[in-house]
């Protein structure tokens, strides 16, 4: 998954499904997903287990877990915090959101290292600590925006847009699904005369009025793009139309 297809190219080299939509965030530099992928049922692309920030004096490693939607073959819906790694065939999930442990800290030189994240069990519901996320279909992103039904954005936790940029209006591309299991898939038009975009805020609360039972952020920007049969929701931002992306998410109809 080193190249990049725009969600036309995407869609006219599967058989043209209903639905293309933009999914995970990427490197220009290498092509490469920075997010989990898994397609019929075997892990694609993994997380990216590093997050480097910059002190005045100090270069600080973060090791969060990223968020991800995944449908099971049972054809349900899930969001959760995942752990993805070569050396197991699937993720191990967390339901509570990632912590960072204040006093994990461990200087080199000019150097601070954040060894770990340490992840704890959410809502009383079916998981525990942890447990084997076998999905048929799945893409990452994050932050979290909806949980049990109400708004939740965890920005921090994730370490995904840094300082007030949770403020900023950009196209956005979301994926949820409701409790009754119907999935949502949301993209909004920005950077342009008619709509300037919305702030994660705002996204989260849009996917609320929708239904969402839980829901996530995924890459926004340039690359919101939604096909149906063929044909864009609404306009790129990019100046030069679609960006080509190293992964979508697609719905068939099967007859």
């Amino acid at each position: 998954m080193d190249r990049r297809l725009t969600p036309a190219k995407f869609y006219e080299k599967n058989n043209q499904p209903l639905a293309v939509v933009n999914c995970t965030f990427f490197s220009f530099a290498t092509n490469r997903n920075l997010n989990a992928v898994i397609k019929n049922g075997s892990m694609v692309a993994y997380n990216n287990h590093t997050i480097a920030r910059r002190g005045k004096d100090t270069l600080t490693y973060f090791h969060p877990l990223a968020s991800a939607i995944g449908i099971s073959k049972k054809r349900k819906a899930d969001v959760a915090w995942i752990f993805t790694d070569s050396s197991i065939k699937h993720p191990i999930a967390f339901e509570r959101e990632p912590m960072l442990v204040k006093d994990s800290y461990q200087w080199v030189s000019k150097f601070v290292f954040a060894p770990e994240l340490h992840h704890f069990p959410s809502r009383e519901k079916r998981r525990g600590i942890k447990e084997t996320w076998k999905m048929k279909t799945a893409v990452g992103g994050g932050p979290v925006l909806i949980r049990d039904g109400e708004i939740k954005i965890t920005n921090n936790e994730e370490l995904k847009f840094p300082g007030k940029a949770i403020n900023d209006k950009h196209p956005r591309t979301a994926m949820g699904y409701t409790k009754d299991g119907r999935l949502i898939i949301l993209v909004i038009q920005g950077r342009s005369e008619s709509s300037g975009g919305a702030t994660l805020v705002q996204e989260a609360q849009i996917l609320k009025d929708l239904g969402c039972w839980e829901a996530l952020n995924l890459d926004g920007g340039g690359s919101s793009c939604l096909l149906v049969n063929g044909r864009e929701t609404i306009k790129p931002s990019d100046k030069e139309g679609q960006r080509p992306v190293p992964a979508v998410f697609f719905i068939r109809v099967w007859p």
